[in-house]
């Protein structure tokens, strides 16, 4: 059955630690499957700027607090570091978690963050390629000797290794071909923010298919790569601050939605909810409880 996981907030607005504490406790005590948090670092916002707290130091300290759910980064920006050192973070995640630790990579796309923190733009698929190569073989056989255009590492080891044979589980977010080509051969999980399906579950069996296709180019077995997706939730009696064309605002249409992603074969759904509070956390995870049972 679909797993069904929520974001926390980033940017929607400041919310301190004894909150977000609150919010992994009600997503795991309320039977949801797992909490994401997203990496970014700075976003611009009708001309002023704002930004989350660290995305790594925040994954740490959920899954000291929490004994069940999957945790992962929604996704975790490889620009953003140096390849071997986030296979070291991702090692120690895995060992804090329990090996609930789920690594989704990507490369970035907010040049915003990009510039304010002095990271290269340019070239990003190239060079998310050599960062992806040497994180899975780091996290798979915890060395690595490689020279390429970006990133040199003569002989680097990472030691120890978490708990996880073979290394967590390793997620791509990206629909891009390029990426995708580079990537299918060797993550467990695919995930698409809503906007790659205009947040309408009708429309996710045509990007879902896609994907089936190339995961079959690139040597994959049906279903061995599980998809995941995100959808968005309106609450109707609270202000909107995201604004999609297609609003799901109503219960009954949330727990049709969730069927119908569960009928196409999304494993996993990240809920992204306007807005992220204690009280929509517990009406999702009832809604979701009413789902299963009918």
């Amino acid at each position: 059955m679909l797993k069904v996981g929520v974001q926390l907030p980033e940017v929607e607005r400041r919310v301190t630690w004894p909150e977000m504490w609150a919010m992994a406790r009600l997503v795991e005590d309320g039977g949801l499957d797992s909490i994401w948090i997203g990496e970014h670092l700075l976003y611009e916002k009708q001309g002023s700027f704002v930004g989350p707290w660290e995305a790594w130091t925040t994954m740490a300290a959920l899954a000291s607090v929490t004994e069940r759910v999957e945790i992962g980064p929604l996704v975790a920006a490889t620009a953003f570091h140096n390849p071997a050192m986030l296979a070291r973070q991702a090692t120690a995640l895995d060992e804090i978690s329990g090996g609930r630790f789920i690594l989704g990579l990507g490369a970035g796309w907010n040049r915003v963050e990009f510039d304010a923190f002095g990271f290269p733009f340019d070239r990003r698929t190239s060079r998310f390629a050599e960062a992806f190569t040497i994180i899975r073989t780091l996290l798979a056989d915890g060395k690595i000797d490689f020279h390429g255009d970006f990133y040199d590492l003569p002989n680097c080891v990472v030691d120890p290794l978490g708990p996880t044979n073979g290394g967590p589980p390793l997620m791509i977010g990206s629909t891009g071909p390029r990426t995708l080509a580079l990537t299918l051969p060797y993550v467990s999980m695919w995930n698409a923010w809503y906007s790659a399906y205009d947040n309408d579950p009708a429309n996710a069996p045509i990007l879902l298919a896609s994907i089936d296709a190339a995961c079959e180019s690139a040597g994959r077995a049906h279903g061995e790569v599980a998809k995941t997706l995100a959808m968005l939730l309106h609450f109707e009696t609270q202000p909107v601050t995201r604004d999609v064309e297609h609003r799901i605002t109503q219960r009954g249409a949330m727990i049709e939605a969730l069927g119908a992603l569960d009928a196409a074969g999304v494993a996993t759904v990240q809920l992204i909810l306007d807005p992220i509070t204690l009280d929509t956390i517990e009406q999702v995870a009832d809604l979701v409880r009413e789902w299963r049972s009918s």
